[in-house]
């Protein structure tokens, strides 16, 4: 999961290395059959704070966990993409540049899923909530969770092995019910605009950016990405028209927007002149 933006922007700690690796591999190798040097990853992650031991720590995790394949060409290590680190960094292209921030186009049906483990199972509850949470539901009550969305839930807890305790249903909310007020039970409503507003303090400013960006257009759209697809991925994808009318995101995604577009020449000038790259 991409690392959480803080909310304090300019006492703010840098994100995760990971994240930065995510956002990093997501933007120069994604669609792309190469691996890139260890020394590559070093130099671009340090312009954004990162430090090469930390670099090598996560590089290292990131291999264990199944999401880079470790190669040797003569006295150098490179890394490349694996299967499951594809469909990740795709997801999170989508969630940034297909589905966008703002849910203009919802159809009024939700996604239900009821479910019941036996009580000593707490690290399958803690994974399936996880699950649920990532495909865009919320609480609705004790064992009744709910997104405002038509969601594929085999395809969200696949290899969990939890299918026989789920039961899943398509609903429409119905009066005396309201939309707002089940949005409101379900998902941090307050919290997740807070978020949009936290960046827009961070970014929606010509000066002074975040101190690792200035002049660094690479380390800055690295910088960017990583805040942008953290905040999408915790982002429910509520509708919008039951939504308050002050809502942040479509604000906060033209800033991202407009900063990317701004950077991203600059950017791929200067990741060119660091990537040492062979064939996966």
């Amino acid at each position: 999961m991409i690392a959480t933006t803080p909310a304090e922007t300019d006492a703010a700690p840098e994100p995760r290395t990971q994240s930065l690796m995510l956002s990093f591999f997501g933007i120069y190798l994604l669609d792309r059959p190469l691996a890139v040097a260890t020394g590559s990853v070093i130099a671009a992650l340090g312009r954004t704070g990162s430090s090469e031991e930390a670099v090598r720590s996560t590089l290292n995790r990131m291999v264990k966990r199944g999401l880079l394949v470790r190669q040797r060409q003569g006295r150098k290590t490179y890394f490349g993409l694996t299967p499951r680190a594809n469909e990740v960094l795709a997801d999170g292209r989508d969630r940034v540049w297909r589905t966008g921030a703002v849910n203009r186009d919802w159809d009024g049906w939700w996604t239900l899923v009821g479910f019941s483990l036996p009580e000593a199972w707490s690290s399958e509850r803690h994974d399936l909530r996880s699950r649920l949470v990532w495909a865009g539901f919320g609480p609705l009550q004790n064992g009744l969770w709910a997104a405002p969305a038509q969601v594929d839930v085999k395809a969200a807890v696949a290899g969990l092995n939890l299918e026989p305790y789920l039961r899943v249903f398509r609903a429409e909310v119905t009066a005396p019910t309201e939309v707002r007020e089940i949005l409101e039970q379900a998902f941090d409503v307050p919290g997740i605009a807070a978020r949009y507003r936290a960046f827009l303090d961070r970014w929606d400013r010509t000066e002074p950016l975040p101190a690792t960006v200035a002049g660094d257009q690479l380390a800055g759209q690295l910088l960017l990405h990583t805040d942008w697809l953290e905040l999408v991925r915790q982002d429910p994808h509520l509708p919008a028209e039951h939504l308050p009318a002050d809502w942040p995101a479509a604000r906060a995604e033209s800033v991202f927007r407009g900063l990317a577009r701004r950077w991203d020449r600059a950017a791929a000038s200067a990741a060119a002149a660091l990537l040492d790259t062979c064939p996966a």
